[in-house]
């Protein structure tokens, strides 16, 4: 089994092994290993009207998870029934109770069996594990997360970063677009990529040209990463949050792009774009203009390194201590997780 440790001191340290990238083994026990035990985006609390189904990344962990909107609260609880394991609500819909549509059975909105019919002379039932099980969930402005095993609150995820971002008003944004974005990689190649702006001068030229590089800076928190871009100007031009393993948050001085890397296969994955906007005037000026071409920027050159860590040549490499603390960082993270 490779060994995924990374030196602490950037200055001596190597990057990740590329048997993590390749080897089918490590890509299934990232699963419960860093997915299971970290958050995830599933939607906007004030999209929840009453009771809206949703797979959480669908396609790798597939964890069916129900929210549930009553009386102004938002809560998540798992989505399968605990007689035979049949999904319970299929579609997004408003009702004063859930009812499996298999046996009959019936849960209130706070997951609470209510009954079951032909179930007379059943021993010890109903009990605690006729319930549904309540889905660890937070809220941050109007972006709803959930967790199955979650290693710490999401507090914790991003303490310092919000403090900095807690003047961007997330609750004020309004859903204009999503989109969808397959690439040809590894899901932590994609984020490593995102985690540093050493790259921008020589695949991003129009970017480069909007923002001042030499005073781009990155912070590190527990299970964050910030990086901010000023203008020539010296005002912030854009916050790049990134929150550990897969969740990215772009804010610009019209809104925010919301970007969620969803693993599929070892050498594929789905990057969903979510654009809220506060400002749609200007939407076209500065680093968050034409994000679409910086995309297909970004992906060009990480399906290139997909192809590059097969090489039989290609070993562990070294790390830029000015210009690569959050891909540094991440790797560290990665390997605390993978044990």
């Amino acid at each position: 089994m490779a060994d995924f440790e990374i030196e602490s001191d950037i200055r001596k340290a190597r990057t990740l092994s590329s048997e993590f990238y390749t080897d089918e083994r490590y890509f299934e026990l990232s699963k419960e290993k860093i997915f299971v035990r970290s958050w995830q985006f599933i939607g906007t609390s004030h999209g929840v009207n009453n009771l809206k189904p949703v797979f959480m990344l669908e396609g790798f962990l597939n964890e069916p998870v129900l929210i549930t909107g009553t009386n102004g609260r938002v809560a998540c609880y798992s989505n399968v029934c605990t007689h035979r394991g049949k999904i319970l609500v299929e579609k997004e819909c408003k009702a004063g109770l859930i009812r499996c549509g298999y046996h009959g059975r019936r849960f209130s909105l706070e997951g609470k069996f209510l009954s079951m019919p032909e179930f007379e002379g059943v021993e010890d039932f109903p009990s605690e594990q006729d319930d549904l099980t309540r889905i660890r969930s937070a809220i941050w402005g109007k972006f709803l997360f959930a967790s199955i095993d979650p290693i710490g609150a999401f507090t914790t995820f991003i303490p310092d970063a919000e403090v900095k971002l807690s003047r961007m008003h997330p609750e004020d944004l309004k859903l204009v677009s999503t989109r969808d974005y397959e690439v040809r990689a590894h899901w932590a190649l994609y984020c490593e990529n995102y985690l540093e702006g050493f790259h921008i001068p020589f695949v991003h030229h129009s970017l480069n040209a909007a923002i001042e590089y030499s005073t781009y800076t990155t912070d590190t928190f527990r299970y964050s990463i910030l990086q901010t871009a000023f203008d020539s100007e010296k005002n912030i031009a854009a916050y790049y949050l990134f929150i550990f393993p897969n969740m990215m948050f772009n804010f610009y001085p019209w809104g925010v792009s919301v970007n969620i890397v969803k693993p599929i296969t070892p050498d594929k994955t789905l990057v969903s774009f979510l654009t809220f906007v506060s400002d749609e005037s200007k939407r076209e000026t500065g680093a968050g203009s034409n994000l679409d071409k910086v995309e297909m920027e970004d992906e060009a050159v990480v399906e290139s390194v997909q192809r590059g860590i097969h090489s039989r040549f290609y070993k562990p490499g070294r790390y830029s201590p000015s210009r690569e603390q959050g891909t540094h960082h991440f790797h560290r993270l990665i390997a605390e997780f993978m044990g």
